[in-house]
């Protein structure tokens, strides 16, 4: 399927663009406007773009049905402040109501049930619900254009954090699990970044991985390892050698078992090296795969 977005009406491309480019961070924007009467309303076109120095860009688009601009713009024109809250689960039913367009001076703090906390360095009041809340200033707006769906990249420079402690870990990190946060899909679909959601991902190999190309044939060319599990065995500096103190009886067994028949032995090796990959053991895996082919 081909889509030009030249030939296409907004309203269907903006569909396809949300529909493929997620899950999107929410960012939960506080504003006050030139009264300081206080706006809050979310926008899933967000994210982290630098730390040195800090920059966080969100952009509240001009809407696709009347190509009007909501009221989070134009306090940020007038104030040039904003309070970037982030989503966990717990508050997402209630953000998603601060987002009904409320006439102008709606105070949706009242109207979503959330609880104001006076920030330090910015006007904006804080969302106490909010597991991380970031005082940013802004430092400058780029219009992408002025037809209905154009984007208005607000970028912010956050000067204070305030991190609710109880989602860090030991090591005084955000935990993942902890902190709970919810994303944006197409439609109506969200997506909540934890339980068996959260996975870890390796970093590359520092020293630079051998890459999939530089693996034996025998398993890049696999029908059972995945492009995952060729990437994870990719990922290791030099091909690891056959650790001759290495032990497992699974691999014993299924050595014995399928001695006298060398193509079922690969495929059982394979499928035990595949579940030692999903369960992030690459080490194993690989003494296991090398293990094949000595026999």
């Amino acid at each position: 399927m081909r889509v030009d977005p030249s030939e296409v009406k907004t309203s269907a491309l903006h569909a396809y663009l949300l529909g493929a480019v997620a899950p999107r961070p929410i960012c939960f924007a506080s504003t006050v406007d030139a009264d300081g009467r206080p706006n809050l309303s979310p926008f899933s076109f967000f994210n982290v773009f630098g730390s040195n120095p800090p920059t966080l860009v969100f952009s509240p688009s001009r809407r696709v049905r009347d190509n009007t601009v909501k009221h989070t713009l134009e306090n940020i024109y007038a104030t040039k402040e904003v309070v970037i809250n982030v989503v966990s689960y717990a508050m997402v039913q209630q953000t998603s109501l601060s987002s009904c367009e409320y006439p102008r001076g709606t105070d949706e703090f009242v109207k979503a049930g959330f609880t104001p906390l006076p920030s330090e360095k910015v006007k904006p009041f804080r969302v106490a619900e909010s597991p991380v809340q970031m005082e940013c200033k802004v430092r400058d707006i780029i219009e992408t254009g002025t037809g209905g769906g154009a984007g208005n990249l607000v970028i912010c420079e956050p000067v204070l954090l305030h991190v609710n402690e109880n989602i860090l870990d030991i090591n005084g990190r955000i935990d993942p699990q902890k902190i709970d946060l919810v994303a944006r899909m197409g439609g109506d679909f969200y997506c909540r970044a934890s339980g068996t959601a959260v996975f870890e991902v390796a970093k590359p190999n520092t020293q630079l991985g051998i890459g999939v190309d530089a693996l034996p044939a025998t398993i890049r060319n696999s029908h059972i390892l995945t492009g995952n599990n060729l990437g994870q065995l990719g990922n290791v500096e030099a091909l690891p050698p056959v650790d001759p103190a290495f032990t497992d009886e699974h691999l014993t067994n299924i050595i014995q078992y399928f001695s006298i028949n060398p193509e079922e032995m690969e495929k059982e090796l394979h499928r035990y090296a595949k579940q030692l990959l999903d369960s992030h053991k690459v080490n194993e895996a690989w003494q296991v795969l090398l293990a094949g082919n000595l026999h």
